[in-house]
């Protein structure tokens, strides 16, 4: 077949060549501009953060965590368009792979984390007990880091992993993700705050529920256990006008409500994993257990004393009168014909 630009003076090809090569330039650079987004959002987390420490008002800088909740869900989204607009463009590279990996450190490592931390731990009341707040400060720092460790070392995984694979498999026409991915971790983080609109935390006891919380969503992400990934819905194929519509409505919805959709949302996300992973222990139990149940009905009677230590309890002449019996019929020559 011959070529397109066969036939055309030199310095149109020239030209359509460089068109070419900045249309494809400008295809690599669009998964990145929805990865700085990221960053920029998880920047504008932390700042707001930090301001809550100073802000005066009524509020107690309540306003400023609560946006930096929003900002933290807000990049939820940019991070999962930039992946998938550049497999749809057929534009991934190794630079955007580790761009976004470090983007996902910062914005849901960092900024998650600094949040965590001046929401539910140091806006603790200064009339508790002296010895009591710093015991949960310091617990709840530590918790806190231990949060920040696993999900770098959950993003490490994933850049090093090739088609991992959970330990307790779902449906093999789904694509799962190994251990909660650290972008549902911040959301569930964010979610809180932002359902609680920023206020901080009042209580003490509400304090240590929190750093629990904190620490499950750190365990979780670097669990082998599975969660729903959603890579196996494909946007690019022609999608009917009923989809559209519900889709509006699901964006609506954010909007109008999102302080307790977000929450309920990323609850529903975290006990999902959880409930996954319960349910594959019970149905495997449940499978083995017929099995144990057969092994004991066919076993020969006197093996559930020799396990127990029966036989060492009898003498070699007491042991074999009392199961004469049953080993003369365990003899090939004392058994009916047909067996």
């Amino acid at each position: 077949m011959s070529s397109p630009l066969a036939g055309r003076p030199e310095n149109e090809r020239e030209k359509t060549r460089a068109r070419a090569a900045r249309v494809r330039r400008g295809m690599f650079l669009l998964p990145s501009l929805f990865t700085a987004g990221s960053i920029g959002a998880g920047y504008f987390a932390i700042t707001q953060t930090i301001d809550s420490l100073t802000a005066a008002g009524n509020d107690g800088g309540a306003s400023h965590l609560d946006w930096a909740a929003i900002a933290i869900c807000f990049a939820i989204p940019f991070d999962a368009l930039d992946g998938r607009i550049a497999r749809m463009t057929n534009t991934t590279s190794e630079f955007g792979k580790e761009l976004d990996s470090l983007a996902d450190a910062i914005t849901f490592g960092v900024a998650p984390c600094l949040l965590a931390w001046v929401w539910g731990l140091h806006s603790l009341p200064e009339t508790m007990s002296p010895q009591l707040r710093q015991s949960i400060l310091q617990i709840g720092s530590f918790v806190c880091f231990l949060y920040l460790l696993c999900g770098v070392s959950r993003l490490a995984r994933f850049n090093i992993s090739h088609d991992p694979q959970p330990r307790n498999p779902g449906r093999h026409d789904r694509k799962y993700f190994v251990g909660m991915p650290i972008p549902a971790a911040a959301g569930m983080i964010a979610a809180t705050v932002h359902f609680c609109y920023g206020f901080p935390i009042p209580y003490w006891w509400l304090s240590l529920l929190w750093i629990g919380l904190v620490g499950l969503l750190g365990f979780l992400m670097v669990s082998t256990w599975r969660f729903w990934s959603g890579k196996e819905i494909n946007f690019s194929r022609r999608q009917p006008f009923q989809l559209l519509v519900l889709l509006a409505i699901v964006l609506f919805v954010l909007i109008r409500y999102s302080s307790g959709t977000l929450f309920f949302v990323a609850l529903a996300y975290m006990f999902s994993g959880i409930w996954a992973r319960a349910a594959y222990s019970w149905s495997r139990r449940r499978r083995q257990m017929p099995r144990d149940e057969a092994v004991g009905r066919h076993a020969p009677a006197f093996t559930g004393e020799y396990a127990q230590g029966g036989v060492a309890a009898l003498g070699d002449e007491e042991f074999s009168h009392a199961h004469e019996d049953e080993l003369e019929e365990m003899r090939p020559d004392s058994r009916p014909d047909g067996y």
